[in-house]
């Protein structure tokens, strides 16, 4: 089968290759960037540095730090409560989708301004727009129904150079949809991102969050916080993202040839065939998934096109040269 027919990767068991993060936190060099965080640093039991990972507060001050320090940022917060994503695996999501649209583009990674990604739940940390900014220069688009997380990400973007003037932010004022509302049918993005919720109900939000804390160390569960955050719109929707990737599947055929490739991150394996078919259903010229692993988690990239083979081509030669 010729490369341009299926979109295929390796399983990884550690960070993708060109993650700068893969050799771990610098905490040395990081408390330099936030030094408020050389309070929270703890000594494991193997005798090295690091955080309480059930810690809210400490998880919030090194993503800070990483960002400021690797993402060249001037201003980073979020409101309390909300979402606070790992950075090294939200930069892994991108550096597979980079690899992915080189494989269309005679193995280079397309750049520049002139790309165009739509991130779907861009949230209060605007944490896709800064990564795709800082690794590859794209435009940016993001969506959100929250107005609270609207206005953080407007403050991040407004006071950071990197982001201000190539960042644009729309509000999704239908809950219901995903695409309709801020994907018009007269532009064109050539990816679209999406990092959906999880859970079908704030019950299993909680029940997940408070093993996941107590996993982590015998931090007090009953406080109602949780080391990521996280509000409702960010953690959990009616039919989780096993309803959010399907609904986005149908919204996409409506534009079926204003974005090259579609994705979505998608955490649990159980709906993968599922989702392949209705993908398949719905007349995809590619329908498949990149897995990814950080750690001990497991996860993919749910990917898809409705282009053909020919206009594949097309686009890279006339978007991306």
């Amino acid at each position: 089968m010729k490369k341009e027919d299926q979109l295929t990767k390796k399983v990884t068991s550690k960070l993708h290759p060109k993650n700068m993060h893969r050799s771990g936190y610098q905490f040395k060099s990081l408390v330099k960037f936030v030094p408020d965080l050389q309070d929270l640093l703890i000594t494991n039991k193997n005798g090295s540095t690091t955080i309480d990972f059930s810690d809210p507060l400490a998880v919030k001050l090194l993503n800070k730090a990483l960002l400021l320090a690797d993402y060249k940022l001037n201003y980073w917060t979020i409101p309390k409560g909300y979402l606070c994503p790992p950075v090294p695996g939200r930069a892994d999501y991108l550096h597979y989708l980079s690899d992915l649209m080189a494989d269309y583009n005679n193995g280079r990674p397309p750049r520049g301004q002139k790309l165009r990604c739509l991130d779907i739940g861009v949230g209060a940390n605007c944490i896709y727009p800064i990564i795709a900014r800082r690794l590859f220069d794209w435009s940016v688009v993001g969506s959100d129904i929250d107005t609270v997380a609207l206005n953080s990400a407007r403050k991040i973007i407004n006071n950071n150079q990197l982001l201000k003037g190539h960042v644009e932010l729309r509000q999704q004022k239908n809950k219901n949809h995903i695409l309709k509302g801020v994907f018009s049918t007269d532009e064109y993005f050539d990816c679209v991102i999406s990092n959906p919720p999880f859970y079908t109900s704030r019950e299993a939000a909680m029940t997940t969050k408070n093993r996941k804390i107590k996993n982590l160390s015998s931090y007090d569960n009953k406080q109602d916080q949780n080391n990521f955050g996280g509000q409702a719109n960010e953690l959990w929707c009616e039919g989780g993202e096993k309803w959010f990737i399907s609904q986005m599947i149908q919204e996409s055929t409506t534009v079926s040839k204003n974005c090259f490739i579609f994705t979505s991150l998608l955490s649990n394996r159980k709906y993968e065939n599922e989702l392949l078919t209705k993908l398949k259903k719905a007349k995809a010229t590619i329908g498949t998934t990149i897995p990814m692993q950080q750690g001990n988690k497991t996860s993919r990239i749910i990917c898809w096109t409705f282009l053909s083979p020919k206009q594949q081509k097309v686009w890279a030669k006339t978007r991306w040269a």
